[in-house]
């Protein structure tokens, strides 16, 4: 399935998108995709519906997040062995954990930049979502524990993360740096979500080009080590590295700036298109 919430900030409703590519309103079914509805058995009673007796949505539409608010996006960092290698450092010997201290924002809304950003930054990435939570998974079922995938982009604020003391968390949490979306699709269409391809582009030029087959953690890897250090609960999002081709890796840098327009995808996933604002401008019509 590939599954989605649509509507006004704060006020999405859950919809699946059906075989010919229409939306349909699953809020009579339930009334968001988060917690028990991403356990196996809620995703089960999903698919179980005859999606052509569901209402269909008019389009256009905004996409919010595709799940509901995570009780926890966590992150894995230098997880591509191109990306360790263009900001100079080695490849962790276990996942690099750090925690995005923010909401998800919807895959196409204007990406504001921090008052006075200096090095606001890109990185696309495949997101894992929880399913079936738990503790001290075995690498061999991380899988059972998954509810599906998403597009994710972990914007960042260089100077926060890099330029300050402390973890990366402060470069990472800005409102409106983790949009999710525009689909939740469901492990069963994608297995592993190995070997996808996954590109980032700033103003038609493509800086991002690469596959989750060069993960240096897998999908299995990283649910079960994480589940060593967390509690994994349903609905948890887990970013999982980006590819060769951020800003802060090329010579000379290059960062984000008011005006610039993002487009990312990975196949399978859907794309994203965001454009950047400063923090004073006006955030105009959603798409």
């Amino acid at each position: 399935m590939k599954l989605a919430r649509v509507g006004e900030a704060g006020r999405e409703r859950p919809a699946v998108i059906d075989s010919e590519g229409r939306l349909r309103d699953l809020s009579g079914h339930v009334a968001d995709l988060a917690g028990d509805v991403l356990l196996p058995e809620g995703l089960a009673a999903l698919a179980a519906i005859d999606t052509a007796s569901l209402p269909v949505i008019a389009q256009p539409v905004r996409y919010g997040p595709a799940i509901g608010r995570p009780g926890k996006i966590i992150c894995v960092g230098l997880n591509y062995t191109d990306h360790a290698a263009e900001v100079g450092l080695p490849l962790p010997s276990e996942p690099t954990v750090f925690m995005k201290g923010c909401a998800p924002s919807g895959p196409d809304d204007p990406v504001r930049l921090p008052m006075a950003a200096e090095k606001g930054d890109w990185e696309v990435e495949l997101g894992i979502v929880i399913g079936r939570g738990g503790l001290y998974i075995d690498e061999a079922d991380a899988l059972d524990h998954v509810a599906g995938y998403c597009l994710f982009n972990d914007l960042t604020e260089r100077s926060y993360q890099m330029d300050h003391s402390g973890q990366w968390t402060k470069g990472k949490s800005f409102p409106g740096v983790a949009p999710i979306g525009p689909w939740l699709v469901t492990r069963d269409e994608l297995g592993d979500a190995s070997g996808l391809p996954i590109w980032l582009e700033v103003n038609g030029h493509r800086f991002q080009n690469g596959s989750t087959g060069n993960l240096v953690f897998g999908v299995r890897q990283i649910v079960s080590y994480l589940s060593r250090f967390y509690a994994l609960e349903a609905g948890d999002f887990i970013a999982t590295g980006t590819p060769a081709g951020v800003g802060f890796g090329h010579k000379p840098p290059v960062f984000l700036k008011p005006g610039d327009v993002m487009t990312l995808g990975i196949e399978g996933l859907g794309m994203q298109e965001q454009r950047v604002i400063g923090w004073g401008d006006s955030a105009g019509e959603m798409p």
